[in-house]
């Protein structure tokens, strides 16, 4: 049978087993990764759990850089080789860096306790070539053809997650602004712009294709009959349709090596870096908590910078 990750965690206080199945969830949904990374992932936070456990902490929002530093001395302790370590040092980052950004924590402990080196890969992002060959993968003028590209514009053009983007109610938008109104975890409600090309999608799919899919809605509770982007059925898309739309489209394109269900939030940030954006604006349009889980996409834009320069530069080689 197969195993799926929240099944690997351990028996402890409940919040922290809550909100590490929140995180593993996020991770097959939106990060879109393997059964058997998020099997990692899981083991790693099961130790993590249970460190904090014997240690008294009951909800990761209690838990300091200190509680991370013991769980690393006790991998240690165990006899983990140095990259397991590494890894799973990373792991707990990571969910302290998700609890920040989807505001269930005040901060994030995890920023004070530095990885292994190399141990941290920046996100992906797509360059914008690879954003227009995903997007123009999807060119038709059928219902789900119509929904699936203003679903691609709509995360390229706000940086949306894709559970906001399956939240998304008529109501939400103005495209008469070129705006929309996003919902994180917590109802914390944020406004995005939403661009030209992305309005004009979305609202050829509102005019011409979504009628045809409420119509076999019909009958359905105001909260499904709301939604922006609905199945063929006539109810709320999901997230994993949402994310089967991003992966169709990059198999199409040539992109389904290094194109995930984040890779349209990761591809928005760095390129508004890249072309001059604070990290600010760039911050608040992203929903994070806090400016610290912002700063790695300016890392992400310097390593872009770093391999321009020594391609180009005469004595860089």
């Amino acid at each position: 049978m197969a195993r799926h990750g929240a099944q690997l965690l351990p028996d402890g206080p409940p919040a922290l087993r809550a909100a590490a199945a929140d995180y593993l969830t996020h991770l097959r949904l939106e990060r879109g990764l393997s059964a058997n990374s998020i099997d990692a992932y899981a083991r790693d936070i099961a130790k993590y759990v249970a460190v904090l456990a014997a240690r008294g902490v009951s909800d990761f929002a209690a838990a300091t850089a200190e509680d991370i530093r013991a769980f690393a001395a006790a991998l240690e302790a165990d006899g983990l080789a140095v990259r397991s370590r590494a890894r799973a040092t990373v792991a707990v980052r990571r969910l302290h860096r998700f609890l920040l950004a989807e505001g269930q924590a005040a901060d994030d402990p995890g920023a004070d306790v530095a990885p292994a080196s190399g141990a941290e890969r920046l996100p992906k992002a797509l360059t914008v070539a690879e954003v227009e060959a995903l997007i123009d993968s999807v060119s038709g003028e059928s219902p789900g053809e119509l929904r699936d590209r203003a679903v691609l514009e709509f995360l390229y053009a706000t940086g949306a997650r894709i559970s906001e983007a399956v939240g998304l109610d008529v109501d939400d938008l103005d495209l008469g602004q070129g705006v929309a109104r996003l919902y994180g975890k917590g109802s914390k409600e944020r406004l995005v712009p939403v661009g030209s090309l992305a309005a004009a999608a979305l609202e050829a799919w509102l005019v011409r294709g979504r009628p045809g899919f409420a119509a076999k809605g019909a009958g359905a509770s105001g909260e499904r009959a709301g939604a922006v982007f609905l199945n063929a059925r006539g109810g709320r898309l999901s997230r994993q349709s949402a994310w089967a739309i991003v992966t169709r489209a990059a198999e199409r394109a040539g992109l389904a090596s290094h194109v995930t269900a984040h890779s349209l939030r990761h591809s928005f940030a760095t390129h508004l870096l890249e072309g001059g954006a604070d990290i600010r604006v760039v911050q608040e349009l992203l929903g994070h908590a806090s400016v610290t889980t912002t700063q790695i996409y300016t890392r992400v834009t310097a390593e872009s910078l770093r391999e321009v320069y020594a391609t180009a530069h005469p004595r860089a080689r």
